[in-house]
């Protein structure tokens, strides 16, 4: 019997993976994964609230499952799936629909604020909470990590399972959110947050020559070479600061105060230290990514493990409603 805590995530195939998708959820995601048996799935099924292009998501799909295997996730110890793998969770998901408040899911925040951003209002973007509802509480998950502004799904999906527990008894697990403090906002070349409908990403899995050449198109002020430079509060100091260590940014900041180094020269060391750590993962990357029959199998395997959780989750759930 297994008695580590399950930690469980979700991931959207959205686009080409850039390094505020790195630094903000792949690299702790690998980071985290000794803790317990994680199950870190793609939410394929998500996607198609905005995505209408099934050449596109299925590239996607591909991009993230080989990016989260060359960033380190050991997807033989722990779980790497494919949300619409498992029929059961949309299965769950009426269950849990029939027994939650229309009031409750227009609560919603995120529903709200992609509607503002003009996505159509769909019944599939309404319906978003019951489904991450049902991809939860589907593994009997104990923990799962979300930023502040993700906490609400997490308190949705409680809500929901207590009022389906109230109506039929304890049957489902209630998780535990893991409320990550500091979720990190990765700056684009342009100083918003780095984001593909900004346009201003930094990508991860590419080559040095398209890489250097985005980190050297970042806009900066035109102080002469000689003169003395901030680095403190520049975009270039604000990416530089997250690949470095504090020596490393402590000596670059010093050489631009001390004048003779001039934007040109930060940047192309900007570009070293990143690509000294996202190098080797794009290598990785690229070695794997082509080979899908790999990719497909990674997450069979996985879902074959995890099928028994499922099933016997909606063993109780049938039996619960009544269901023959």
């Amino acid at each position: 019997m297994n008695t580590q805590a399950r930690f469980l995530t979700g991931l959207q195939p959205s686009g080409d993976i850039h390094i505020g998708n790195y630094l903000s959820a792949l690299k702790p995601m690998v980071t985290q994964q000794s803790r317990g048996e994680a199950f870190l799935f793609i939410v394929n099924l998500h996607s198609l609230t905005t995505m209408r292009d099934p050449q596109a998501l299925k590239k996607s799909t591909y991009d993230l499952i080989a990016g989260i295997i060359a960033c380190g996730y050991d997807h033989q110890r722990n779980h790497l799936l494919l949300q619409s793998d498992l029929p059961q969770v949309t299965e769950l998901a009426w269950y849990l629909s029939c027994v939650t408040g229309h009031g409750l899911i227009e609560k919603g925040h995120a529903f709200k604020d992609k509607v503002a951003h003009g996505i159509e209002a769909s019944v599939g973007l309404f319906y978003y909470p019951l489904l991450m509802a049902a991809d939860i509480l589907l593994y009997d998950a104990d923990i799962v990590p979300v930023g502040k502004d993700q906490q609400q799904h997490l308190e949705f999906a409680r809500d929901i399972a207590g009022s389906f527990n109230a109506a039929f008894g304890e049957v489902l697990k209630l998780p535990t959110a893991q409320i990550l403090e500091q979720v990190m906002v990765v700056p684009g070349t342009d100083g918003r947050k780095m984001s593909k409908s900004y346009g201003n990403v930094l990508p991860v899995f590419t080559d040095e020559v398209t890489l250097r050449k985005r980190i050297m198109g970042i806009k900066t002020d035109s102080t002469p070479l000689e003169a003395p430079k901030e680095l403190d509060g520049s975009l270039v100091g604000q990416l530089f600061a997250l690949f470095t260590t504090d020596e490393e940014y402590l000596s670059l900041k010093q050489r631009m105060l001390s004048g003779g180094l001039g934007w040109g020269h930060a940047k192309d060391e900007l570009f070293q230290v990143i690509w000294r750590e996202i190098g080797p993962v794009a290598t990785r990357f690229w070695e794997i990514r082509e080979d899908e029959a790999l990719l497909r199998s990674v997450v069979t395997k996985s879902r074959d493990r995890v099928q028994p959780i499922a099933d016997a989750t909606m063993t109780r759930v049938r039996q619960a409603v009544g269901i023959i």
